[in-house]
C-alpha cells in the first residue's frame, strides 16, 4: 500500500457540497512553499505536475519527477510540517492550489480518503487523475470496485489513470536499475492514457498498456501476488524432501537402532540433511526435462503440432525454471555440507577409533585402490555437475538472460542443462558403484536411496537418445515445421528437396 496523507475522523463532505467552519482557515498564507520552508513560485517553462498527498511514497514519486525534469507541486494538508521531507525542488502549498495549474495530478492517497477530495471537484474538472494506491488483500476481496474505478466513480469529469502502482517507493527513489521497470497502465481515456504513457518511459520505467479501466482490478492485484510462479515448485520440493528425508531416517536411523540398538540419532542434523539434499536436487532437475520428453512423444504420437497440451502439462512447462533454481539451490546446499562433514565431532571420534584400530589389529598400511579412484571420480564429477548448474542459475537471470539471443539461451539452457543432466547421473552412479547389489545395502528390505533417484534421469537420457535417431529426429522436426500426418498439411524438410510441396483442406 502507498502511504498517504491521513484523513479527518469527522465524516467527508459530498462531492456536491463543501463545508465550511474555522477548520478551513488556513494556517499560512496560500502561497507555495519550498522544502526549506520559504515561499516561491512555481517555475513555468518545464511541465508541471502535481500530486495529493504527502506520504512515503508521494515523497519518493515527487523525487523521481523531479530528478526526469518536472515540476512538481504536492498538496498537502499542512505543507508547513511536510516542507522538510520532500527534495528542495519540489514545492509544498495547500490542496486547493496544487491542482490549480498541473494537468496531471497524483493522487496518493488510501482509498478511503478519496471522498476528502470531493470539495476540489470543481478545480480537478477535466484533468488527469493518476490512482497509485493498492489495497490490502482483505480490502481486495471486499470491494468488487478497483480504487480506480472507485475514484472515477467519484470525479466523473476526469480521465482516471491506473498506474505506478506496482512500483515500490524504494525503487522510485534508487531509479528503474534495481527493480522492475514495467509499469502497467489501464485507462478508458486513450489521451490521458498516453500522457501518462510519456510520462513514464521520460522517468526511465517501461509501461505496460493493460487496455481499459476495468483492468485495473487485475493491475492492484498484482502487489498482492507472493511468489505466484513458485508455490508448485516449493510444495514440490517440499514434499520430496520431507519423502526421502524420512526414508533416508529409516533406513541410516531407525534401522540400526532397531537391529543393533545403536544410537544413530545424531546423524538427524547434518548426515540425513546432506543425504536428503542431493536426492532433491538430482530429481528436480530430471523433472525440469521430463516434460520435454512428454511434450515430443505426445506430438510424436499425434503427428501434428497444433493440439494443445493437457493442462497439467502445459502448467508443468511453465514451472520449469523455478524447479531448476530449486534443483541449484539444493545442490548447492549439498557441496556446503559435503564440505563440513570433517568438521563433525562425530567425524573426528571416529577417525580416531579407526586409528586405535589399527594400531591394534598391527596394520601399517591401508590403501584401497579402488575405493580412491572411485572417490576420486566421484567428487570431479560432482564439481563439474554443480559448475554446469551454476551456468543454468545465472543465465536464468533477466539481465544476463537479456544478453542472450535465443540461440545462445537456448543453447545454455537445454543442451547444457541435458550435459548437467549426466553429468549428475555420472555423479550418482559412480557414488553407487557396486553398492547396489550387496545385500547389506538394503536395510528392512528398502534399497539405496540413490536407487530411487536413477530411474527417472535414466528414463530422460534413454529417450533423449532415441530421439537422435534419424528416424525419429526426422519426424520430430518436420511435425514441429508444421508437418500433420493427417495430411491437412504436407511438406518435405529443404534438405530433401529444393520446394517443399504443402496442401490444405481450407
Amino acid at each position: 500500500m502507498k502511504s498517504g496523507q491521513l484523513a479527518s475522523r469527522a465524516p467527508a463532505p459530498g462531492c456536491a457540497t463543501r463545508t465550511s467552519g474555522k477548520m478551513d482557515k488556513p494556517l499560512i498564507s496560500h502561497h507555495l512553499v519550498d522544502s526549506d520552508g520559504s515561499l516561491a513560485e512555481a517555475p513555468s517553462e518545464v511541465p508541471k505536475v502535481g500530486i495529493l498527498g504527502s506520504g512515503d511514497f508521494a515523497r519518493s514519486l515527487a523525487t523521481r519527477l523531479v530528478g526526469s525534469g518536472f515540476s512538481v507541486v504536492v498538496g498537502s494538508r499542512n505543507p508547513k510540517r511536510m516542507a522538510g521531507l520532500f527534495p528542495s525542488a519540489a514545492q509544498l502549498t495547500f490542496q486547493e492550489e496544487a491542482v490549480g495549474s498541473p494537468e496531471v495530478i497524483f493522487v496518493a492517497m488510501f482509498r478511503e480518503h478519496y471522498s476528502t477530495l470531493c470539495g476540489l471537484s470543481d478545480q480537478l474538472s477535466g484533468k488527469i487523475l493518476v490512482d497509485v494506491s493498492n489495497p490490502t488483500e482483505q480490502e481486495h476481496l471486499q470491494h468488487h470496485e478497483s480504487n480506480a474505478e472507485y475514484l472515477a466513480s467519484l470525479f466523473p469529469t476526469c480521465a482516471v489513470v491506473k498506474a505506478f502502482n506496482v512500483i515500490s517507493a524504494w525503487t522510485l527513489q534508487s531509479g528503474p536499475r534495481d527493480g522492475n521497470r514495467q509499469v502497467p497502465i489501464c485507462s478508458d481515456q486513450p489521451e490521458a492514457k498516453r500522457t501518462v504513457l510519456e510520462m513514464v518511459r521520460a522517468m526511465g520505467f517501461t509501461p505496460v498498456d493493460m487496455g481499459s479501466l476495468a483492468s485495473a482490478r487485475e493491475v492492484e492485484a498484482m502487489p498482492l501476488r507472493l511468489f505466484p510462479g513458485w508455490k508448485v515448485p516449493a510444495l514440490l520440493a517440499l514434499g520430496l524432501f520431507i519423502f526421502f528425508y524420512a526414508y533416508n531416517f529409516v533406513r541410516d536411523v531407525l534401522e540400526p537402532y532397531v537391529q543393533e540398538g545403536k544410537n544413530k540419532f545424531y546423524k538427524l542434523p547434518v548426515i540425513v540433511v546432506n543425504t536428503t539434499l542431493p536426492c532433491m536436487a538430482y530429481v528436480l532437475l530430471s523433472l525440469v526435462y521430463l516434460p520435454g520428453v512428454l511434450a515430443a512423444a505426445l506430438q510424436l504420437h499425434r503427428g501434428t503440432k497444433y493440439q494443445r497440451f493437457p493442462d497439467w502439462l502445459d502448467h508443468w512447462l511453465q514451472h520449469r525454471k523455478q524447479m531448476g533454481l530449486l534443483s541449484f539451490f539444493c545442490a548447492a546446499l549439498h557441496a556446503v555440507y559435503s564440505l563440513c562433514l570433517p568438521l563433525r565431532r562425530s567425524h573426528r571420534y571416529e577417525l580416531v577409533n579407526l586409528a586405535i584400530k589399527q594400531v591394534l589389529t598391527n596394520k601399517s598400511h591401508i590403501w584401497n585402490e579402488e575405493e580412491v579412484w572411485r572417490m576420486e571420480i566421484y567428487l570431479s564429477l560432482g564439481v563439474l555437475a554443480l559448475g554446469m548448474l551454476s551456468l543454468l542459475a545465472v543465465t536464468s537471470l533477466p539481465s544476463i538472460a537479456n544478453s542472450l539471443n535465443w540461440r545462445e539461451f537456448s543453447f545454455v539452457q537445454s543442451t547444457l542443462g541435458f550435459v548437467a543432466l549426466v553429468l549428475s547421473t555420472l555423479h550418482t552412479l559412480t557414488y553407487g558403484w557396486t553398492r547396489a547389489f550387496e545385500e547389506s545395502r538394503y536395510k528392512f528390505f528398502l534399497p539405496p536411496t540413490f536407487t530411487l533417484t536413477l530411474l527417472v534421469p535414466c528414463v530422460i537420457i534413454l529417450a533423449k537418445g532415441l530421439f537422435l535417431l534419424p528416424c525419429v529426429s526426422r519426424r520430430l522436426t518436420k511435425i514441429r515445421r508444421g508437418w500433420e500426418k493427417d495430411g491437412s498439411v504436407r511438406f518435405t524438410l529443404p534438405a530433401d528437396h529444393a520446394l517443399a510441396q504443402k496442401t490444405s483442406h481450407v
